[in-house]
């Protein structure tokens, strides 16, 4: 039986009625209309789904409306924007990062919340923090690369 929810989204409310089960990724792009977070495997496995709910990373496919709603979400439209991206996002441009980009979402986001945690991180502990994303074009030591510089311009 759908319920109506208020969920705070990159600072605005948004009103969404659904089933309190319904993952908060299809209320995030099918509701309120968002082209982020990404559906990748459903399973809480890829990462491509990852949004911070209160500042923690969170795969958004396996976690219910319900859940998230009274808390703050942010997106990675959320995170930065065209004229003043976070770091992280500059970092990736920078770095060339990006091929298929379909997997980015979950990288960038969870290792902004890692790196909220971590201002100086090893090598080992960015691989540690980012361990279960998958990226089928293999940009992982770019993407090591990326996060090390973010965390050299936010330090």
């Amino acid at each position: 039986m759908a319920e109506k929810f208020t969920l705070r989204v990159n600072g605005t409310d948004h009103a969404v009625e659904a089933d309190p089960d319904m993952p908060l990724l299809y209320a995030l792009r099918d509701n309120i209309g968002l082209s982020n977070p990404h559906f990748g495997c459903g399973l809480s496995q890829c990462g491509a789904c990852t949004v911070h709910v209160d500042g923690e990373a969170t795969r958004s496919c396996v976690t219910p409306i319900a859940k998230a709603a009274g808390h703050e979400i942010v997106t990675l439209q959320g995170l930065g924007t065209p004229d003043k991206p976070h770091p992280l996002q500059a970092a990736y441009i920078e770095e060339q990062v990006v091929q298929c980009g379909y997997c980015l979402n979950g990288w960038v986001m969870t290792a902004a919340a890692f790196l909220n945690k971590n201002k100086k991180p090893s090598d080992a502990e960015i691989r540690q923090a980012l361990t279960g994303l998958k990226c089928r074009c293999g940009t992982h030591t770019a993407i090591v690369r990326a996060v090390k510089r973010a965390a050299d311009k936010m330090a």
